[in-house]
């Protein structure tokens, strides 16, 4: 992902707030935070005292990643 950050210097940063990564991923808020916690999503960067967005190009790049791996394994021949 730190190539994502990197290209993301060279144009115009964007975050998300919480509901807009909610209906991009169709994950609950509880299930972001779990797999924040085992360093399975993209952390959100602090905002302010009490607000935090997340980069939308490490959201899009954590879907493409998810899409990638569900094709790969529905590539795999079946038993």
């Amino acid at each position: 992902m730190k190539n994502v950050i990197e290209q993301e210097t060279r144009r115009q940063v964007r975050f998300l707030r919480l509901p807009e990564v909610l209906a991009r991923t169709g994950l609950s808020r509880s299930t972001i935070y779990v797999r924040l916690d085992q360093g399975r999503f993209p952390r959100p960067v602090s905002l302010g005292a009490r607000a935090v967005g997340w980069i939308e190009a490490e959201v899009d790049e954590w879907i493409r990643e998810r899409i990638d791996e569900s094709r790969v394994a529905d590539s795999r021949p079946r038993p």
